[in-house]
């Protein structure tokens, strides 16, 4: 069989990624339109301006490329010298950067609601995910001892003092954050809330000016801090908590119609977490730095207090996600501790020739609660067709996991893309049984995220999907378990390594929130569905550059499971470019759903749980 020649994969990459790419997210943009129930957004100077800044940064940087690193702009082919000069200096990714700020500033340029509010968001994880999963880890490969620190960069974590243009630097960005999201917060409460919630959480404009004060601690706090981990810290936390803030703003309202921590309508309005954060980073190596952060922002709490009338539930809310963001590394801490005892705490029964091991019992808890909630949105009238749809799924992951990774020691393991192939043959079940095949792939995926994340936890027990070994004590578990496949397939007992599942079910619940909300909010079953295809595909392609299973074949520098995540973005695209109506449905709790769930549980626990340990037969042993 005669192969591709070099310079023709050379160009057919180029063209993929300089024009079949952004001619689809165009069209996606418009066919997902009707989706999309946010404002749109049309500024024609400014999208103008980001079109042709974001298109200068991605020639700059590939100039640099082509002229300094020898080679093409390209992640495929990669240039042979490590370059650091030009856009690199301003950015460590700018060719990324520079398409980022060109499809914004395309989509505000046409007034797209759906290319403003889905399509960037998606194309920036998935850049996101692109670097995380593959290039990021490559470059280290290949360059070991070159670094970065471009200008545009968290500082490093040490104790020398940061210099003016890095103190202004983080300071106008997270200045242009949080404009950023204030704004397009303000649009949502503006363009859709009822006109008492409108007025609720609007500010006049002549308080505006008070409020412009608050600006006064994130303006001054960069220059007090001495070293340039205290300034990473800073800029740290407050870009998390206002990304966090504006997340949980979106979903509040979706929920509730309400929204705490986005309250003021004015894209200079500084939260009061970010007051309680500069305080804190300041202060955070007095005796009481508390006290400090509490001093530093009461003024311009008070002033806040004066003038918004949510401000009690935005106090709340800002202090538990002020909490949240300056312990999130001792909160991590604990978090990887009980995963790292969860890992080891293999348990097991056996009666006669049959065993039951305890991590059956998370992946059929897990599976009841998932069926029982989805019962209870979609009525009563689904609730057997959720068991055989259910069922359908795990019986094809079984078989996919058989051809994929079965052998003589791996003797019934299961596979995540064999259950979304079994999905086609499980619509296509309950069609033939009268039901409507829409409304349960639609629940089902709302219900997926929540129960692959408990279901994770078996992963962890099991030992399967565990990740790579890491040299990071604050990242890596140790498993020590003999029944573990770490400890009697991987031959990796005792070293750190990576807690796939953990990241995992970190990125999970997010996504499952989102979908809940979509749900709720009466979006399309088929548009939920390709977002669940897209978001746990991006988040599959990071976690898999991270494992460490041998069985898993190397394709073309990527794993198979990544290739099959980047199948899974692309198929969920497809789904989201048309419309399926909800048929009307009877939401609510009866006896038979509770049934159909305890019956969905036992068969998942009996399935990833229970074995015959004698038996040498295909699907007799689970290790």
């Amino acid at each position: 069989m005669k192969t591709v020649s070099i310079p023709l994969r050379k160009f057919l990459y180029g063209l993929t990624f300089l024009v079949l790419v952004p001619a689809t997210l165009i069209c996606w943009a418009k066919a997902a339109d009707p989706h999309v129930g946010y404002p749109a957004l049309k500024s024609e100077k400014l999208g103008l301006f980001l079109l042709l800044a974001g298109g200068l940064l991605m020639a700059w940087a590939m100039r640099s490329l082509i002229t300094e690193g020898k080679g093409l702009p390209m992640n495929a082919f990669p240039p042979k010298k490590f370059v650091a000069t030009g856009a690199y200096l301003l950015f460590r990714h700018p060719i990324y950067w520079g398409f980022g700020s060109m499809l914004t500033g395309y989509f505000l340029w046409v007034g797209s609601a759906s290319g403003l509010w889905l399509i960037t968001p998606v194309t920036l994880l998935g850049m996101a995910a692109l670097v995380l999963g593959f290039e990021g880890p490559d470059l280290k490969k290949r360059f070991p001892d070159q670094q970065l620190g471009p200008l545009f960069e968290l500082p490093a974590s040490d104790r020398q003092m940061p210099g003016a243009a890095k103190r202004v630097a983080c300071l106008g960005s997270v200045l242009l954050l949080m404009a950023t999201l204030n704004y397009l917060a303000a649009q949502v409460l503006g363009g859709s809330l009822l006109e008492e919630l409108k007025a609720l959480f609007s500010v006049g404009r002549g308080q505006n000016a008070w409020l412009y004060l608050n600006l006064a601690p994130l303006l001054v706090a960069p220059f007090l801090l001495k070293h340039n981990a205290d300034l990473r810290s800073w800029a740290l936390w407050t870009a998390t908590a206002l990304g966090s803030g504006f997340l949980v703003s979106l979903l509040l309202w979706e929920f509730y119609r309400a929204s705490w921590l986005s309250p003021a309508g004015d894209s200079l309005f500084v939260p009061a977490y970010a007051l309680l954060i500069a305080g804190y980073a300041v202060f955070r190596n007095a005796r009481y730095p508390y006290v400090g952060a509490v001093l530093t922002a009461l003024p311009f709490l008070a002033i806040q207090a004066l003038m918004l009338e949510a401000f009690p539930l935005h106090l709340l809310g800002s202090v538990v996600l002020f909490l949240g963001v300056v312990h999130g590394g001792s909160l991590w801490g604990t978090i990887r501790r009980l995963t790292e005892n969860l890992a080891n705490s293999w348990h097991e029964w056996v009666f006669g020739r049959i065993r039951v091991i305890n991590h059956g019992f998370y992946v059929g808890g897990g599976a009841f609660l998932g069926i029982l909630y989805a019962g209870i949105l979609a009525g009563a009238a689904y609730a057997w067709a959720l068991l055989a749809f259910t069922a359908t799924v795990v019986l094809f992951s079984a078989v996919w996991a058989q051809v994929i990774e079965g052998s003589e020691k791996l003797k019934r393991p299961y596979g995540f893309y064999g259950a979304l192939v079994g999905i086609f043959f499980a619509s296509l079940l309950v069609w033939a049984l009268g039901f409507d095949p829409w409304v349960l792939i639609g629940v089902i995926s709302v219900m997926m995220p929540w129960v692959q994340a408990i279901g994770r936890m078996r992963c962890l027990i099991n030992g399967c999907c565990h990740g790579s070994i890491t040299t990071d004590p604050k990242k890596g578990i140790r498993y020590f378990h003999p029944r573990s496949r770490v400890c009697h397939l991987s031959e990796m007992k005792g070293e750190l390594l990576h807690p796939t599942p953990l990241y995992s079910m970190l990125w999970l619940v997010p996504v499952g929130f989102v979908l809940l909300a979509l749900w709720h909010s009466g979006s399309a079953p088929n548009f939920i569905f390709g977002l669940y295809l897209a978001l746990t595909g991006i988040g599959r392609f990071v976690e898999e550059a991270y494992r460490g299973e041998v069985q898993t074949p190397v394709l073309g520098k990527l794993r198979l499971y990544q290739w099959t995540a980047l199948l899974s973005v692309m198929i969920g695209i497809v789904f989201t470019f048309f419309r399926v109506e909800m048929p009307a449905l009877r939401p609510g709790f009866e006896w038979q759903v509770l049934w159909s769930a305890l019956a969905g549980g036992l068969f998942l626990l009996f399935a990833m749980g229970v074995d015959f340990p004698q038996s040498n037969r295909r699907f007799s042993r689970l290790v």
